[in-house]
């Protein structure tokens, strides 16, 4: 070793004796040892001042200060290094960890540290916080880990052709808590949104509609696009005392108590017609599960099966999911029906800021706060919803629908034929910033807000007038709100969605692949199991013996002769 090597600042106390590493380090023994005892440059010195305290510690008065001295120092660098420690493992929690590691996510390598308020916290403790004492953050002062993000190549895989997942790059749960905006977001021109409510009133039968709805005229229609500072419009749940009471779509009374009191955030889904699988949400934060609500919706046929089927299940509850049984319901239509709760979130809490709608057949695999932060927070949007993968044409969308059987072909023509009159085109470049005509209607992320209400409302109303299949009616309410105030909602990518979602099979398609053979009871059954040692409905890592398989391609072949579709009565085709 040299004298240039010395003069980098590694002294013996550092990670071993200076000698030793030079001795480990050397080749020829003795050269090496020798080199090592040389005196270095200074070193005389030093031993010079310890051989003068060595014998000033003989001293007793003396001796006994330079030793105060050396403890007190010792002490003050340990107490320096634990500080630097604690404050390094707090900045690396805020900004990296996630539970459980939110799949297909990315982290860049640097990031900004959190800066903490007085009440620390990290994603484990998050949940014993106070929220009047909570850190607030905002995006003028806070550098996102995700600036410069891109998505990288598509993957090349000529077996799978279809749609699938992009990496989206999230915050921490408490980095998203904190930037949460303390005060609602602005409503353009409408400030007070009131409800139609006909209790002594009998509505006009021969309009179209429902009685739920209230029938309302043509007339009212077209009157609820003329945006005011004030308005009273239909949105369901005309009679009764409030939504749930006596209104069609009737809830016990000890659940709408319970709902008022959800206050900031709720997730909710819902299953009519024993149509679906109960989906257990995934990598959520024990934050979220102490502050968010997850709500269920069910009819009594729904409840019934989810009993007697379920063990997850326990006073109305299943998982995260608080299960809440309606009855009276005002639809035969299932599907229509569970367009009540998805589009009406905000009668049936309204005490709540926030909402995430995600369908049945869904399983969420991000933590909520998560997504408000990433699809409405950091966009400065109160509506977020997908756009479909593959069409932006409500034309085209119409067609699919037909082909596919989803809805009786005589009411979908009939209402594409009403919107084309009313000045509905094809989508194309022309209609830019306009991404699409098209969503991806089973996630909704959104603000509770008199815009973002009226939107829901009048996007209901629409599908209470014509057909259940809210693609078809979502441009054209859209339109009409963005021509007279400039509002419209986000749509983000549908490859982003399904990153934070995975698709299971409806219930009865599940029940069919097991009778096929094409999926085990075991891997069905394990559907229901809880996210922990979940195996995902028609997991490849357990497929079926060789017999099911040979079968399986016959009836592929025979299957694939008959594949003309059959338009459905009533309209009851799947969702």
């Amino acid at each position: 070793m040299t004298g240039t090597a010395a003069s980098l600042g590694l002294r013996s106390g550092s990670y071993g004796s200076l000698a030793a590493v030079v001795v480990a380090g050397g080749s020829g023994g003795r050269k090496a040892g020798t080199a090592a005892c040389r005196p270095l440059r200074g070193e005389k010195e030093r031993l010079q001042l310890l051989h003068r305290a060595l014998r000033l510690v003989g001293r007793r008065r003396a001796g006994v200060l330079l030793l105060l001295a050396v403890a007190s120092a010792a002490v003050f660098c340990s107490l320096f290094a634990v500080v630097k420690d604690d404050s390094n493992s707090i900045s690396i929690v805020n900004n990296y960890e996630v539970p459980n590691a939110i799949q297909k996510s990315v982290y860049p390598s640097t990031t900004r540290p959190l800066m903490m308020s007085g009440n620390q916290y990290s994603t484990s403790v998050v949940n014993k916080i106070e929220l009047p004492n909570r850190l607030h953050l905002s995006y003028a002062n806070f550098t996102l880990p995700c600036e410069g993000f891109s998505f990288p190549p598509p993957l090349v895989d000529k077996k799978r052709t279809g749609p699938r997942p992009c990496p989206v790059c999230y915050v921490s749960v408490d980095q998203a808590f904190a930037l949460m905006p303390l005060q609602a977001s602005p409503s353009p021109v409408l400030k007070n949104l009131n409800y139609v409510s006909e209790d002594a009133i009998t509505a006009n039968l021969s309009n179209q509609g429902s009685g739920f709805g209230g029938h309302p005229s043509l007339e009212q229609r077209n009157e609820s696009f003329n945006i005011n500072e004030s308005m009273t419009v239909h949105c369901g749940f005309v009679r009764g005392k409030k939504p749930g009471q006596g209104t069609g779509f009737d809830i016990k009374d000890d659940d709408l108590l319970e709902m008022e009191q959800c206050r900031e955030l709720v997730v909710a889904s819902a299953i009519f017609g024993n149509y679906d699988m109960i989906q257990h949400p995934r990598n959520i934060s024990e934050f979220s599960k102490a502050n968010a609500c997850f709500y269920m919706f069910v009819d009594e046929e729904t409840e019934a099966y989810i009993k007697n089927s379920s063990s997850l299940y326990s006073n109305n509850k299943v998982g995260l999911w608080r299960l809440v049984v309606v009855r009276n319901l005002p639809y035969e239509d299932p599907r229509r029906t569970g367009k009540i709760p998805k589009l009406l979130l905000h009668r049936l809490f309204p005490n709540v800021r926030f909402s995430v709608w995600i369908d049945a057949k869904l399983e969420l695999g991000a933590d909520p706060y998560l997504l408000l932060e990433r699809f409405l927070w950091r966009k400065n949007t109160t509506f977020a919803i997908s756009r479909h993968y593959k069409r932006f044409d409500v034309f085209e969308e119409a067609e699919a629908n037909k082909a596919a059987g989803k809805y009786d072909n005589a009411s979908i023509d009939y209402q594409i034929e009403f919107y084309r009159n009313e000045g509905l085109t094809h989508y194309s470049p022309a209609k830019l910033p306009v991404t699409s005509d098209v969503p991806e209607g089973c996630v909704i992320i959104r603000e509770h807000t008199p815009i973002t209400n009226l939107f829901t409302c009048l996007w209901f109303n629409e599908v209470d007038r014509f057909t259940a299949r809210d693609q078809i009616s979502f441009s054209t309410v859209r339109d009409k709100i963005r021509a007279r105030v400039g509002w419209m909602p986000e749509m983000f990518l549908d490859c982003e969605r399904r990153n934070f979602v995975v698709q299971a099979y409806h219930r009865e398609l599940l029940e069919q692949m097991i009778a096929s053979g094409r999926m085990s009871p075991s891997a069905a059954a394990a559907t229901d199991a809880p996210p922990s040692r979940k195996v995902r409905a028609g997991s490849r890592k357990a497929p079926p013996s060789k017999k099911p398989s040979v079968k399986r391609k016959k009836e592929k072949k025979s299957s694939s002769r008959r594949r003309l579709p059959k338009p459905v009565a009533g309209g009851l085709g799947a969702m």
